[in-house]
């Protein structure tokens, strides 16, 4: 028995929305680690019953400090809205426990009751206020011997891992990469409101193939013993939808306020290199999901969604209520990419099997606080850089 069986890794996780069903459902597929989930938090307990009923969680609670006053519980899996990140995650490694972070680690929400902020305060300051927030955050990560685990499951995507390994085997030199997550909007009616998101497209499906393409550099880097870092930004946003009627607007889910509904963010790294990330909420057909790899040996296409596994056709939707297909596709008539296994390629069970590994062998983790720091700190520049109309140097 290695020390991994040994070892029963107990969770506790904050927030019984949307990506506690994710991480759920990673939870049911890790092997070789004792997973055993003890508790689910959440304001609203009739939300946290659901997860516990639908993941097997021991009990339910309403005020997650009892999960950190409980000695049983090793992991806190922080599933809450953006603005209590750093919050509860600093509490929780003060109160020695490991820490899951889903995306993104934080951002900009304003002042309370400020409405309208992301069209009256300066993207500039919002970038300060989150750097302040996160270095804030630094100290209380590095003093400590938990671990800080970033829910980033672009990383543990199937095909951006393969990629990973090829990069580390020939030492490839990343010359351009190009990565997008666009979609018809999000389901949620907060969306398009900076002060609860946080900013538009960019922070809601960017932060994705960005916070990807930063670590496949990342192990790039570290294949050719070199030191790379975002050395310029530069940026364009703005609001595509904004000349449809509503007639014309009815397949578009996208509703943005004073967000955006179309990012595209242009990097350059301190070898010269370039990244270039697409998020918009203007593309029908379900999500779209890759990263291009352009090396100096080597091209990597990391198709995400939708693949080419299985290509489905239906006449009608009989018998079908019940059966996913694909994300964000309203319909299921005609031909269709369904999506297969879409747990392991897109990452949601690769992220959490590493992570009760990281626990379990006292290992770091491959999506950690510095890719959680840099993603956030890219994006926000790459706002101040849109707003300001011109590129943006990173210390």
């Amino acid at each position: 028995m290695n020390r991994a069986e040994e070892k029963t890794v107990v969770i506790g996780t904050v927030g019984a929305g949307y990506a506690a069903s994710l991480h759920g459902n990673g939870y049911k597929k890790v092997s070789g680690v004792n997973v055993r989930l003890k508790t689910v938090c959440d304001l609203n307990t009739e939300l946290a019953k659901k997860i516990q009923d639908a993941y097997g969680y021991e009990q339910i609670c309403s005020d997650y400090h009892d999960m950190l006053a409980d000695p049983e519980i090793d992991v806190i899996d922080i599933v809450l809205p953006p603005f209590l990140h750093t919050r509860v995650a600093k509490e929780a490694i003060e109160a020695g426990k490991h820490v899951i972070c889903e995306k993104p680690l934080t951002g900009y929400f304003g002042e309370r009751g400020q409405e309208n902020i992301g069209k009256t305060v300066p993207k500039s300051e919002m970038y300060k206020a989150c750097v302040k927030e996160m270095d804030e955050l630094r100290p209380v990560v590095e003093a400590s011997d938990c671990k800080f685990m970033y829910a980033e499951n672009f990383v543990y995507a199937t095909p951006v891992q393969k990629a990973a390994e090829i990069i580390r085997a020939k030492k490839s030199k990343l010359l351009f990469m190009k990565g997008e997550e666009s979609l018809k909007g999000s389901s949620s009616a907060l969306a398009g409101y900076w002060n609860k998101t946080g900013g538009g497209s960019l922070v809601r499906t960017g932060s994705h193939p960005l916070a990807g393409m930063l670590w496949l550099k990342s192990q790039e880097a570290a294949a050719r013993g070199e030191k790379i870092t975002v050395k310029e930004i530069s940026c364009d946003v703005g609001n595509a939808t904004a000349c449809l009627t509503e007639e014309e607007h009815r397949h578009i889910a996208a509703r943005p306020q004073d967000v955006e509904d179309y990012s595209v963010v242009s990097i350059t790294f301190s070898d010269g290199t370039k990244a270039l990330c697409i998020a918009s909420d203007t593309v029908l057909g379900g999500t779209k999901n890759y990263i291009e790899v352009y090396a100096n040996n080597a091209v990597l296409n990391c198709n995400i969604t939708p693949t080419d596994i299985l290509n489905t056709y239906f006449l009608d939707e009989e018998g079908m209520d019940d059966v996913y297909l694909s994300e964000m596709l309203p319909a299921k008539l005609g031909w269709n990419k369904a999506f297969v296994s879409d747990e392991i390629i897109r990452g949601y069970m690769g992220e959490m099997q590493d992570f009760m590994e990281c626990v379990a062998y006292d290992r770091e983790p491959a999506s950690n606080f510095e890719l959680a720091y840099e993603t956030t700190r890219v994006m926000y520049a790459a706002y101040q850089a849109a707003e300001e109309g011109r590129r943006i140097t990173l210390d």
